[in-house]
């Protein structure tokens, strides 16, 4: 067999188990994080979402339920404690992790969230998301059962709405979408300010944390990273930027940046093949033509 046969053959074998180990996961897991006694990750397929049980009730997060029913979320809390659930936050505006919440507000959860998205939601008026009862601007602590959780703007990056939510005893953060592990970032980058999100990186990068729980799984389905995550994203991004950047400058085209543009460092990241020339365009545009 040939050594181009061969490699292809590795790919296929590789795709098909991939794609096997994915179809046997159950559509729901809860984990409780290591070497903590009240954090949990709640996964529900591609998504995941915190939240925190204390002895006067539970923090959560995102109820992640677009188009699906909220209850295995719910049942979940229930399985670890049956101590009522307060708050639900809401990491970012975008509906496929806030959607979904209204039997957490059923139960008398008080959901709060940046000012920004809840002025998405006036907006837009989606049918399945609660409207936050409380908004952050720059920043708002919740303490509650001996447990504090700050919730921190650090400005625009993916939407103008994303918070970051630092456990300070526990030293974990979780944030959503705009961190992911050894991946690159998300298709065209929608909803992402250029280069607002480089700005943004230095200053999570800079907070007091260890480890990092974003709102999907990474590859093999590694659910927490750390601070070098958020290094290496933000290296990625900066490496992307000064690539297009020449490119630019020496007259190419969108489909010329997007062929020439190789960044080996990344190339075992998850989505480098499909979604890099999509992250190429989005720092074309800003590069080419300032948006």
């Amino acid at each position: 067999m040939s050594r181009i046969k061969l490699a292809m053959a590795v790919v296929c074998v590789t795709t098909v188990l991939t794609a096997t180990a994915q179809a046997q996961q159950p559509p729901t897991a809860t984990t409780k994080v290591e070497g903590t006694d009240n954090v949990y990750i709640f996964r529900y397929m591609g998504h995941q979402s915190m939240f925190i049980v204390t002895p006067e009730g539970v923090i959560a997060t995102d109820p992640i339920s677009e188009r699906r029913p909220v209850k295995p979320y719910i049942d979940a809390i229930q399985a670890v404690t049956k101590a009522p659930i307060k708050y639900v936050i809401y990491s970012h505006s975008h509906f496929d992790h806030i959607a979904g919440g209204k039997p957490f507000k059923d139960l008398g959860a008080t959901f709060i969230a940046h000012k920004n998205v809840k002025a998405r939601i006036e907006a837009l008026k989606p049918a399945d998301v609660v409207m936050p009862d409380e908004v952050v601007d720059d920043k708002k602590t919740i303490t509650l059962g001996g447990t504090t959780l700050e919730l921190t703007y650090v400005g625009k990056n993916h939407s103008d709405s994303t918070l970051v939510m630092r456990l300070p005893r526990e030293r974990i953060i979780f944030t959503v979408d705009w961190i992911p592990l050894q991946a690159v970032q998300f298709r065209g980058m929608a909803d992402t300010y250029v280069p607002d999100i480089e700005e943004g990186l230095k200053k999570v990068i800079a907070m007091d944390w260890d480890r990092l729980i974003p709102g999907h799984p990474g590859p093999g389905g590694k659910q927490v990273g750390t601070k070098e995550d958020a290094q290496n994203q933000l290296d990625y991004l900066q490496d992307l930027s000064a690539a297009v950047k020449k490119a630019v400058s020496e007259g190419k085209s969108y489909a010329d940046a997007e062929k020439d543009i190789k960044l080996p460092r990344y190339e075992n990241w998850g989505g480098y093949a499909a979604f890099l020339p999509m992250n190429i365009e989005r720092y074309y545009d800003f590069w080419n033509r300032g948006i």
